[in-house]
């Protein structure tokens, strides 16, 4: 299995043409009666061998760190020791090997890794949880420079957003009063950080296209949480009303998603919507068949969209002012 990436990487070595690449391209977009632009490829796993290499890397990772607990009877050596082994992994499976699925995860676990030390670094300091999330953002820029992994912003961006609402909420006692506000206004904030990354590549071939991807997949439940918490659907308040303005909710994430073309935005939502429904449908008595007749709901609505995305997107895009236009994807002839 061949990515993008690789083919480019193919061209700058001088084995393909741009030209007979392109033509492949336009191939197999024609023969998928799909162009690629619209796909929203993402490279994850390229075998089994990065899944064995995964499970290979956490045994060794959390292995030496339960042994070295063990010895010392204090976590830091121990998790000093997995950060530097999750950052020497990354050198060998990342920048010499190109494996996807084992540079997320090296990734998660050095950052993981970062904020669990600095946490009991400072286990007594009113300061921890502060200063972990401002280093944890200050390792993930770091990773980034040297591996470039696509995940590695919107983790940034995540331990970035926690470092502001820690901060907050130590400066301001009151502040745990508005952390469902600051979480919207931070979700609202990485959708606009991954559009930029969107429009730096509106054809969906570069890495930009990726680190997009992921900062949509963040930003979805940033937004729709807090909307949740707030009429109490997560605290069991399960009314006609809020399933209306829920379902509302959802079907404006799905048109946003259409325009974009990210199905991951609207996707990284599903879960709040699926529980909202089954728990509206236990409510009014259908406690053995709820998440059954959720998900036959949901996964047809979801086939359906699937089927006529092309042409539901081509006449919502149509319409739009060039001013937005120009900051997403062009509708493909087909």
């Amino acid at each position: 299995m061949y990515t993008d990436k690789d083919l480019d990487y193919a061209i700058k070595q001088g084995i393909f043409s741009a030209e007979s690449v392109e033509q492949f391209r336009t191939l197999l977009s024609e023969q998928k009666h799909a162009p690629s632009v619209d796909e929203e490829n993402f490279r994850l796993i390229s075998g089994f061998n990065d899944i064995f290499v995964v499970i290979a890397c956490m045994l060794l990772l959390f292995s030496s760190l339960w042994v070295l607990n063990s010895f010392t009877g204090s976590d830091t050596l121990g998790l000093i020791t997995f950060t530097m082994l999750s950052w020497a992994l990354a050198e060998f499976f990342v920048l010499n090997r190109k494996m996807a699925f084992p540079g997320i995860v090296l990734l998660l676990s050095f950052i993981g890794g970062v904020f669990s030390l600095v946490i009991s670094l400072l286990s007594h300091s009113d300061m921890s949880y502060i200063s972990a999330t401002a280093v944890s953002a200050i390792a993930a820029y770091l990773h980034w420079t040297r591996f470039r992994v696509p995940i590695t912003v919107a983790v940034g961006t995540a331990a970035a957003l926690g470092l502001v609402a820690s901060m907050l909420a130590g400066v301001f006692p009151n502040a745990e009063d508005w952390l469902l506000l600051i979480v919207f206004l931070c979700g609202l904030l990485t959708f606009f950080i991954a559009m930029y990354w969107d429009a730096a590549d509106r054809l969906r071939a570069t890495r930009n296209a990726d680190v997009a991807f992921w900062l949509h997949l963040l930003s979805a439940p940033l937004i729709i949480h807090p909307v949740f918490s707030n009429l109490g659907v997560l605290d069991g308040n399960e009314s006609t009303g809020n399933m209306v303005v829920v379902i509302f909710l959802y079907i404006f994430m799905t048109l946003i998603s259409i325009v974009i073309d990210r199905r991951a935005f609207m996707v990284s939502a599903l879960v709040y919507v699926l529980y909202a429904i089954t728990s509206l449908l236990q409510t009014y008595g259908g406690v053995g068949y709820s998440f059954a007749l959720t998900g036959v709901f949901m996964g047809g609505m979801l086939l359906l969209l699937s089927a006529f995305w092309h042409r539901a997107r081509a006449s919502m895009v149509t319409g739009l002012p060039d001013s937005v236009r120009q900051y997403i994807p062009d509708i493909q002839d087909k």
